[in-house]
């Protein structure tokens, strides 16, 4: 009689995977997403000459100010429309002086808990409807790029890029995530100029160190255009530059601050473009402070400035910002006001206009 040697196991095995899962669900892929949302030439080649001159810009090639403006987050499309409509006339008018670019942010990092943005929980409800967020997000991008409207937003989950970046004229990695090596890794693989955030220590080392990491070739692991888990193997971007957004509560952006940094980033064989976020800690926690920190910044950039090429201004329709409900029914979501920002506060749209049009005639 013969016998074999079978691992006998018993019925009251203790689970190994998945323990703390409550559910999986499978999203079509990125392929799907563009089949269905799909570009044309004529948006190909807008959103390939937005990021041209973009690069351009950092480069010093195209002596305009790169100006990068809009909601905190997107919350509501129709909203978020309107506001690009209005921002694509302004965006005429100084066209001369400044390239304007819309914050199209639909992700939000989180130090503990809150809403995530419109890709992971579209009905802010909870609900994490992702694949409803992603297809929302992909077709106010393709509305935005018909317009002509460049834009900006920050990508805080590594797959998201996949779907969305093809329409993404300048992308940029957060204060909470520039030390993630994924994030380094990530931005060496994406398309166009990346600006990178100093941390919320102020530390402009970590930024260089996430320039040169993301500068250089990579391979690590993310999803193919067909949703398959693969390894990715980039070339490295050479278009990463620094984002002062202050620094401890403190803000980062006047002459010594950005002439320090500025030192660094040519020591370390760096891009030495800077951009700097006017809210933020450069406002003090105080959102009408942008107008300050713009000002100051424009003056530097009047003096002739070795280093900034750009700023960010954090903007919506109306003024402020408003909670969302707790709990969130669907009668205290729809008395929620669609023009003000349910993230940080946020300059209202007559007092940005005002003052990106004075800041560009300083320029002229």
């Amino acid at each position: 009689m013969s016998t074999t040697n079978t691992a006998v196991v018993s019925e009251a095995s203790p689970q190994t995977i998945d323990v703390n899962v409550r559910s999986v669900k499978l999203l079509p892929s990125p392929q799907d997403y563009r089949n269905s949302q799909p570009t044309s030439a004529k948006i190909n080649q807008t959103i390939f000459s937005q990021r041209e001159t973009i690069s351009n810009i950092l480069a010093r090639k195209d002596p305009r100010f790169l100006m990068i403006v809009g909601p905190c987050s997107v919350h509501n499309v129709e909203a978020a429309e309107l506001y690009a409509q209005y921002l694509v006339r302004l965006r005429g008018l100084v066209a001369d002086q400044m390239e304007i670019v819309m914050r199209v942010y639909f992700e939000k990092p989180r130090t503990s808990i809150g809403w995530r943005g419109l890709i992971n929980d579209p009905d802010m409800n909870g609900s994490y409807d992702m694949e409803k967020g992603l297809r929302v997000a992909r077709g106010l991008l393709l509305t935005l790029a018909e317009l002509g409207m460049p834009v900006a937003t920050e990508f805080l989950e590594p797959i998201i890029p996949a779907y969305i970046a093809d329409l993404v004229s300048w992308g940029c990695v957060g204060a909470r995530t520039i030390e993630s090596q994924t994030h380094r890794q990530m931005a060496s693989g994406l398309s166009m100029s990346v600006g990178m955030k100093n941390p919320t220590d102020g530390s402009i080392k970590t930024v260089i160190e996430a320039m040169k990491a993301s500068k250089g070739p990579q391979a690590f692991l993310g999803v193919n255009s067909g949703g398959q888990c693969a390894v990715i193997c980039t070339k490295g971007n050479p278009t990463t530059h620094l984002v002062l957004r202050g620094s401890n509560g403190r803000p980062n952006y006047e002459v010594q601050h950005v002439m320090e940094a500025g030192t660094q980033l040519a020591l370390n064989g760096v891009s030495t473009s800077v951009v700097i976020d006017c809210s933020h800690q450069n406002c003090s926690g105080d959102f009408r402070r942008q107008r300050e920190a713009l000002q100051d910044v424009i003056r530097q950039v009047c003096a002739d400035s070795p280093y900034i090429v750009g700023a960010m201004l954090e903007s919506n329709l109306m003024h402020g910002n408003q909670a969302i409900p707790d709990p969130p029914t669907f009668a205290s979501l729809a008395s929620l006001n669609p023009h003000i920002s349910v993230t940080d506060k946020c300059l209202g749209w007559e007092e940005t206009e005002r003052l990106i049009l004075s800041e560009a005639e300083r320029l002229r």
